[in-house]
């Protein structure tokens, strides 16, 4: 599991695709979503703005590596 950093609160699940590197543009981040492709805590989200905070779990499906949200 990988742990990533966010300097605030909670931060949208497309931004955070950016903000831990899973993603590099904001397109691919939409598109995952969209396509229901983002697990967060073990459940398909599909909006783009839903709120990620510290503890929340993030993983893609095609992909085995699972990011664990956390702050500083």
């Amino acid at each position: 599991m990988k742990e990533v950093m966010i300097k605030t609160e909670s931060i949208q699940l497309d931004q955070f695709l950016k903000w831990a590197n899973i993603v590099a543009t904001g397109g691919q981040a939409k598109h995952l979503i969209k396509e229901g492709k983002v697990l967060v805590n073990g459940e398909i989200e599909k909006r783009r703005s839903h709120k990620i905070s510290e503890g929340d779990i993030v993983e893609l499906e095609e992909n085995t590596e699972i990011f664990r949200v956390s702050r500083r």
